[in-house]
């Protein structure tokens, strides 16, 4: 039997997506072998597409928010068997070994191994990874919406375990976009009063159809200082300079302004607002793998999936395009059709 992996690969930056062969080389003995159902796609494919970290090896295979079945298992597999229906996200292996990997922390791991740094991604017939990085799906949660948890969900869901998010906090969400549309779902399952900061009246409802409570127009001076000391909790999704001082300001005594937005410049803001209020200012990757079994369970229990755009995977470069421009409503998901 023929163990080529059939894939679609960019061979330099910027450059679009084309048939690719490779073989895999023997299954090593803690990994896992997944036929691609479907794979999300992140803004994080776009970046390391265009080199813009600078991380990237062509041929490169884009696809980190994998759905799939389980085709083969390496000898020191555990967990999982064959034919189960599985999740694999950003990262596909960490060393086990060091303080972080052994206190649970593995997505800290210092040697950590992106699903697409270095090595092949999902926009394939097959990936592989470490078992300990494929979560197990939960049957009763919608597979061909889950792909955008393993990455995006995962990344605004591990926030509320982190920092220890209580269904009696007032929380807020500043930008309703791939990430922050699943965080404000998560938010309100969470039992928190939700409020989204939008950019336009016109948004209001569209953030109310997406589980926000309340709506704050961030570009109304007015509303940004009438909603001074009202919440315990603000998760910052956008990458873009914000005005920090305003939202620090808008946060109780004791309360944390929290991104996982990659902003692309220096977050500047006063120190006795932070000082004087007891207030903080953290950020988070994305989470360990039983935050992301926590978080599968946790959107299963409550119907929460991703609002996702669907193209075939042979697609792949449209799809790209429809993200990059930016009217992707709110994430796309890739239906394998490769053979």
């Amino acid at each position: 039997m023929s163990t080529a992996i059939h894939a679609l690969a960019a061979l330099a930056a910027k450059q679009p997506l084309q048939p690719f062969t490779f073989d895999p080389g023997p299954l090593g003995d803690g990994q896992v072998e997944i036929a691609v159902e479907s794979c999300g796609i992140c803004h994080s494919d776009l970046s390391m597409l265009d080199n813009d970290w600078g991380m990237t090896a062509y041929p490169f295979v884009p696809g980190h928010e994998v759905v799939g079945r389980v085709v083969a298992l390496g000898a020191h597999s555990k967990r999982l068997k064959l034919g189960d229906r599985v999740g694999l996200g950003w990262y596909s292996n960490s060393c086990g070994s060091c303080y972080q990997c052994l206190s649970g922390n593995q997505n800290l791991c210092g040697s950590a191994e992106g699903t697409i740094v270095g090595r092949h991604g999902g926009f394939a017939t097959r990936v592989r990874a470490n078992w300990t990085w494929v979560s197990p799906l939960p049957e009763t949660l919608d597979a061909s919406k889950a792909g955008p948890l393993l990455c995006g969900g995962i990344t605004v869901f591990n926030p509320l375990l982190e920092c220890g998010i209580k269904p009696t906090d007032s929380v807020a969400v500043i930008g309703i976009g791939g990430l922050g549309h699943m965080a404000l779902k998560f938010l309100r399952a969470w039992g928190c009063d939700v409020t989204a900061f939008t950019t336009s009246d016109a948004k209001r409802e569209e953030a109310l159809r997406l589980g926000a409570h309340h709506t704050l127009n961030s570009r109304n001076p007015a509303e940004l200082a009438g909603a001074a000391g009202r919440f315990d909790f603000i998760l910052n999704t956008a990458n873009a300079g914000l005005d920090w001082n305003a939202y620090v300001g808008a946060l109780k005594p004791k309360g944390r302004l929290h991104t996982v937005g990659a902003v692309p410049e220096p977050m500047g803001m006063m120190a006795f607002p932070l000082i004087l209020g007891q207030k903080s200012l953290s950020g988070s990757p994305l989470g360990s793998p039983s935050a992301t079994d926590t978080m599968l369970q946790f959107s299963a229990r409550h119907g929460i999936v991703p609002t996702t755009e669907t193209f075939p995977m042979s697609r792949a470069n449209e799809a790209l395009e429809h993200l990059r421009s930016g009217k992707a409503r709110y994430r796309i998901v890739l239906v394998n059709d490769l053979v």
